[in-house]
């Protein structure tokens, strides 16, 4: 009897609950709210989620409300390690009417950008792409942050902000509130802390007959100002060729990077002079060297000197003829053994190529 009592206040408990619980009969599916959670998802939106069907292509991916989303084979690292149940964060790439396609490649690059945001401090570099200007300055995003650059700050080099969009700038931050998730920042802050230190490492470095690459920067009609390491430097017109030039675009454009060698510097007014006729070898060099010691060649007295005289070969050298090597007597001046303009035969007796000398021997006046 006892027991019967006892399933009985059993049976009367589940009927108060069963009343207590359930819907009233007239109450329907509401398939309108689910459609609305469907369609307020868009591009771009992250969502936590689970996997749920395991496919070769990919996974049925759940994000909530009325269709599951998919995920592509190649938006997951070590697709073959991935189990149903796992749950991770994804981004919406695209959404129709065959349903959502979701990411996880994307959506761990934003948490990573989002983590090392969170990292930077002021005066803190990163690196972002220009996604919006306006006369106000230029937008960005790093992960979750919002990067802002005001107009000011942008780089001098900039002339249209319009074509800023879609580029990459490296900045230094100069505001932040993590709480807002919000960075402002300065290109041209550091792109001056750049050029400092360039100065710095240039001077430091920067030595007469030291081989530098720059780019020229601007065409003048007397030379051409270079970009060497960030500091500005010259050449001027009459060290750029050893044949007569009228204009520096005959030898260097505007854009192009050669090899320079520093001829001057001034470290107290910040100058410095290059030269590209410095890393030719001259005509004279080049006639130099087609001369043998020991050899009889025919020249031409151009210039009479106290002690000798200069005399040019046919191929160009020019040479000293000392007066001991003229003539035996110790009482002749060479004015007396050779005239200006005469025609001459000289034996080479040496040559100094680094120096650019060469000596004589007169042989015989023609």
């Amino acid at each position: 009897m006892e027991d019967n009592k006892n399933i009985e206040d059993s049976k009367i408990e589940q009927k108060k609950y069963a009343e207590k619980t359930a819907k009233p009969t007239d109450e329907k599916f509401d398939m309108s709210a689910i459609d609305k959670t469907f369609a307020s998802y868009r591009r771009g939106q992250t969502f936590d989620g689970v996997v749920v069907i395991k496919r070769e292509d990919g996974c049925i991916f759940n994000i909530g409300g009325k269709n599951d989303a998919f995920l592509p084979k190649e938006e997951v690292e070590n697709f073959e390690q991935l189990k149903i149940g796992d749950r991770f964060k994804v981004i919406i790439t695209q959404k129709d009417n065959e349903g959502i396609i979701v990411s996880k490649s994307l959506a761990d690059g934003i948490a990573l950008a989002t983590q090392n945001a969170s990292r930077l401090k002021l005066g803190g570099k990163f690196t972002f792409v220009v996604t919006m200007a306006d006369r106000d300055g230029l937008y960005s995003k790093l992960g979750e942050y919002k990067i802002f650059i005001p107009i000011a700050e942008i780089s001098t080099k900039t002339r249209d902000i319009y074509k800023t969009i879609g580029k990459q700038f490296e900045a230094t931050v100069t505001e932040i509130d993590k709480d807002k998730k919000i960075i402002i920042a300065s290109i041209k802050l550091l792109e001056e802390k750049i050029k400092e230190t360039n100065e710095t490492l240039f001077w430091n470095s920067i030595f007469i007959n030291k081989i530098v690459r720059g780019k020229v920067k601007k065409l003048m009609p007397y030379g051409a100002f270079v970009d060497v390491g960030g500091v500005d430097c010259f050449i001027h017109i009459s060290n750029m060729s050893y044949s007569r030039i009228g204009r520096p675009d005959e030898v260097v454009k505007e854009g192009e990077e050669y090899n320079f060698k520093v001829i001057e510097l001034d470290r107290e007014n910040k100058k410095v002079a290059l030269s590209l006729k410095a890393l030719q070898e001259s005509p004279r060099l080049l006639a130099i060297k087609e001369l043998h010691v020991g050899a009889i060649y025919k020249g031409q007295v151009v210039k009479i000197l106290q002690f000798g005289a200069i005399i040019k070969l046919q191929n160009g050298a020019t040479g000293l003829l000392h007066i001991k090597n003229a003539t035996t007597s110790n009482n002749k001046q060479i004015y007396e053994i050779v005239k200006l303009d005469q025609q001459v035969e000289v034996e080479v007796l040496d040559k100094d190529e680094e120096q650019e000398r060469v000596s004589f021997k007169l042989i015989s006046v023609l």
